[in-house]
């Protein structure tokens, strides 16, 4: 009797799973750094949702992790500088897209354009005078899924999951403008002076609290907690604090986020793996 075929999505979990794996692995080896169980399952939930909602964009991407660089740029205090960026690319029909990934959510960013389309705008400048190539549209994959399709993926009810990622467009189309582009490079340049002068003047506590776009987010909720560094952010610590009852959820949070003991046992050996060697050490201090 014959087989049945299998399911081809099944088989396309399993590569996934393996590869996620594998890259997770690999990762924790070379930085030193594991993730909580919560922490690993988060990220694993964004690959397969990704999948699940985006498997045509998915299956039509001809080119992955493009790298696109524009070097040889001067600051306005003279410094050399280059722009470097990683996209995806589309080419279909003559029809070419460029994306670039983003683990932000999609309705802050359908709300915050033009931050977003700056960048772009010069990764569409790069590959279209740099490299010569042609492009049709641009646009943002964000792959940070809404409260819905955590609460379907949660409960691991299928009809329940297909509903919500229904409702969920995670695909923000921007025109790109290249007469801004020139002014998009020297805000850049500005940046990076004020890196290298040690120039970093965090929002208001008034600005984090305000609520923005049709979400009503808080820009310390949308954007702040996204922040590897919020917690030595003066104005985060003072909004964070800024109420009693903020007080209290933040207080309870820290309690409630403690690593159980076998996440640390993870950190502690990926530290130790990745740790130089002996002979390392030596040849670095001879």
């Amino acid at each position: 009797m014959k087989e049945p075929a299998a399911d081809p999505d099944e088989e396309v979990f399993a590569f996934l799973r393996e590869a996620f794996e594998a890259n997770f692995e690999v990762l924790r080896l070379e930085s030193g750094r594991g993730l909580s169980a919560d922490g690993k399952q988060f990220a694993w939930n964004q690959v397969q949702t990704y999948w699940r909602r985006l498997r045509d964009v998915a299956r039509s991407i001809t080119n992955t992790e493009v790298r696109l660089t524009l070097p040889n740029q001067r600051t306005p205090k003279g410094r050399p500088y280059t722009i470097e960026g990683i996209v995806d690319i589309v080419r279909e029909e003559g029809y070419t897209v460029m994306y670039d990934i983003k683990s932000h959510d999609a309705e802050y960013i359908r709300q915050n354009r033009e931050m977003y389309k700056q960048q772009l705008d010069v990764y569409a400048h790069i590959w279209q005078n740099l490299r010569g190539q042609p492009l049709n549209e641009t646009a943002i994959i964000a792959t940070h899924f809404p409260k819905a399709v955590a609460d379907a993926l949660e409960s691991g009810d299928e009809g329940q999951l297909a509903f919500a990622l229904g409702q969920w467009n995670p695909v923000v189309p921007l025109e790109f403008d290249p007469s801004a582009v020139e002014s998009t490079i020297a805000e850049f340049g500005s940046i990076v002076d004020a890196i290298e002068d040690g120039v970093f003047e965090p929002r208001s506590v008034q600005h984090l609290d305000a609520r923005e776009g049709s979400t009503q987010q808080r820009f310390a909720t949308a954007v702040c907690r996204n922040c590897d560094a919020r917690y030595s952010c003066s104005s985060y610590r003072r909004w964070a604090l800024g109420s009693t009852s903020r007080i209290e959820r933040t207080v309870r949070r820290y309690f409630e986020d403690t690593v159980p003991e076998e996440d640390v046992e993870s950190v502690r050996a990926a530290n130790l793996q990745a740790a130089p060697s002996v002979s390392d050490l030596e040849a670095d201090f001879a």
